[in-house]
C-alpha cells in the first residue's frame, strides 16, 4: 500500500514538472472569447506572414552579386596591352611605338607584334604596312669638295621660297625639289651631293629643274606641301607634286637614275634616254603612292609596374618636322590581359550574369581625340584593376582589367616631336566579382522570425487595442 502511494506520488511530481516546462499550454476554449478586432488582426497577420515569406523565398531564390577588394595575388611578372589605333596624319613608315617604365625598360619601335596598315585620306585601309621589319637606312655619298667649294661657280640648286617657286615650276614642267632645315643631320650630309646632282643635270643638259627650300625660312611653303620630315625629296610634274617621295639611296648615281626614271616615264621625254645614250643599272620604284595615314593594332607586353607607351612619329632616315606632326587619332581598341572572346560560350555565360557596371574592360573603345593645333597631343592617364570574375563556379573563373581613364591636351615646344602617349598604373588592390546567395539555414531562420515576430508584434498590438477599446464595467 505505501509503495502504490509512493509510486502516484513520483508520478504526480513528474507531471507537474513537465506541466512546468509546457511552452504551448492551451487555455480552454469556454475561458476565451473571439472578437472583431481579434479577427481583423489576424487577417492582418496572416497577410503580413505572407508577404513576408514570399519575398524573403524570392531573396534566397535569386543570389546578388557583390564585390571586395584584396590584395592583387596575381604572380605573373609581364600584363599584355591590347591595342588598335589609327593616325590619319600619320605615314606607317614614321609610326613608332615606344615603351618606357619605372623598372628603367625602354624599347624604342617596338614591331615583333604589331601590324601596320596604311590609309588613304579617307581614312580606310589599303594595303599591309609591314610587321617585325626593320627600315632599312640610306646610303649617303661623302664627297672631297666642300659645299662652299662646290658653290664656288655658282649655286646649281636653286634656292626657292614662296614667290620664287610658283615661278620656278612654271619654267620646268619637270622639277626635283629638296625641303631640308639647316639644323637637320640627313640635310647637312645630302648639301654637297645635291648640289653635285644639280651640277650633273645642268651638264648633261637633263630637262628637269633642281632646287632647294629652306623649310626654316619658308615653313608656310612646307606646310602647304605637307613635309614631315626632313630631308624631303618631292618630284614635281607641271607643278604638282608627284608620288612617292624619294626614299632610295642618297648619292648622285641613285638621284640620277631616279630622274632618268621619271623622264621616261612621262609622255614627252619617253624617248629622251635613249636620244642622249643615258644608262640606268636598276629602276626606282616609283609606283605606290604615300598614303597619309596609318592604322597600328596588335599587342605588346611590359612590366607589371607603372610605365607608358607611346606613338610618336621617329625615322633612322629623317629628321621630323615638329611643326607638321598632327597627331590626331582615334582609340578603336584597347584593352588589358587577355583578349577576351566574347563568343565563347563560358565567357558568354559569365558575363550574361554580370551587370554592365562591372564590365569597364574597355571604356576608350572607337574614341576619336582630334588635334586643331600643331605643337600639341593626347596623353592618357589610364588605372587599371585585376578583376576576378567568380560567378558561375569554381569551373568558370576568369580573370580580367578593368580600367579608368582621363585625357588631357599637352602642349609641346616648338623643336619637340609630340608623341600621343598612354600611361598606365597598375594597382596593387583587386577586385573580386562573385555571386552571393542566402544560406538555407539563414532562410530558415528567417522564416521563423518573420513567422513569430509578426505573430507576437500583432499580439501585442491587438493586447493593447482590446484595452483601449474593451467595454466599460458598470
Amino acid at each position: 500500500m505505501n509503495r502504490s502511494n509512493d509510486i502516484n506520488a513520483s508520478g504526480g511530481r513528474l507531471r507537474s514538472f513537465l506541466s512546468s516546462v509546457d511552452f504551448y499550454r492551451r487555455v480552454p476554449r469556454d475561458l476565451s472569447e473571439a472578437t472583431s478586432l481579434g479577427v481583423t488582426m489576424s487577417l492582418i497577420s496572416v497577410s503580413l506572414m505572407v508577404i513576408l515569406f514570399c519575398s524573403e523565398t524570392l531573396e534566397f531564390m535569386t543570389p546578388s552579386i557583390v564585390t571586395e577588394i584584396s590584395l592583387d595575388d596575381n604572380t605573373i611578372p609581364s600584363i599584355r596591352i591590347n591595342f588598335n589605333l589609327t593616325f590619319p596624319s600619320l605615314q606607317c613608315e614614321y609610326a613608332s611605338v615606344d615603351i618606357l617604365d619605372s623598372l628603367g625598360t625602354n624599347r624604342q619601335n617596338v614591331t615583333k607584334n604589331v601590324e601596320k596598315w596604311h590609309l588613304d585620306e579617307e581614312g580606310t585601309r589599303r594595303i599591309f604596312g609591314g610587321r617585325n621589319r626593320e627600315v632599312r637606312q640610306v646610303k649617303h655619298e661623302e664627297h672631297e669638295e666642300t659645299l662652299e667649294e662646290l658653290h664656288a661657280d655658282g649655286v646649281d640648286a636653286h634656292p626657292l621660297d614662296r614667290d620664287s617657286m610658283s615661278k620656278f615650276l612654271k619654267d620646268h614642267e619637270m622639277a626635283f625639289i629638296n625641303f631640308f632645315a639647316p639644323w637637320c643631320v640627313w640635310c647637312q650630309r645630302l648639301h654637297p651631293t645635291w648640289e653635285k646632282y644639280a651640277e650633273e643635270v645642268k651638264q648633261k643638259d637633263v630637262p628637269v629643274g633642281v632646287g632647294s627650300v629652306d623649310c626654316a625660312a619658308n615653313a608656310d611653303v612646307c606646310r602647304d606641301n605637307n613635309i614631315m620630315a626632313f630631308p624631303s625629296l618631292k618630284w614635281f610634274v607641271k607643278g604638282e607634286a608627284d608620288v612617292p617621295d624619294y626614299k632610295a639611296d642618297r648619292s648622285v648615281k641613285s638621284l640620277m637614275d631616279y630622274t632618268t626614271t621619271k623622264l621616261q616615264q612621262h609622255e614627252n621625254y619617253k624617248n629622251w634616254r635613249e636620244k642622249n645614250n643615258v644608262q640606268t643599272e636598276s629602276r626606282q620604284n616609283t609606283g605606290r603612292p604615300d598614303y597619309p595615314g596609318c592604322q597600328l593594332s596588335g599587342f605588346i607586353l611590359v612590366n607589371r609596374v607603372k610605365g607608358n607607351f607611346h606613338i610618336l612619329a621617329h625615322s633612322v632616315n629623317h629628321n621630323l618636322n615638329a611643326a607638321a606632326t598632327n597627331l590626331t587619332h582615334t582609340v578603336n581598341h584597347l584593352s588589358f590581359g587577355e583578349r577576351i572572346q566574347y563568343q565563347h560560350p563560358k565567357v558568354k555565360r559569365i558575363l550574361k550574369k554580370i551587370p554592365k557596371d562591372y564590365q569597364e574592360f574597355n571604356p576608350m573603345d572607337n574614341t576619336p581625340y582630334p588635334m586643331a593645333q600643331y605643337h600639341q597631343a593626347f596623353h592618357h592617364y589610364i588605372k587599371v584593376v585585376s578583376t576576378h570574375l567568380d560567378i558561375a563556379g569554381k569551373s568558370d573563373k576568369l580573370l580580367t582589367y578593368q580600367f579608368i581613364e582621363q585625357s588631357q591636351i599637352v602642349k609641346y615646344k616648338q623643336g619637340d616631336v609630340p608623341e600621343a602617349r598612354f600611361s598606365y598604373d597598375i594597382s596593387p588592390m583587386s577586385v573580386i566579382v562573385k555571386k552571393k546567395s542566402l544560406k538555407w539555414y539563414d532562410y530558415v531562420t528567417s522564416l521563423f522570425a518573420i513567422i513569430g515576430g509578426t505573430f507576437t508584434t500583432l499580439g501585442l498590438v491587438d493586447a493593447s487595442l482590446y484595452k483601449v477599446f474593451k467595454p466599460k464595467k458598470l
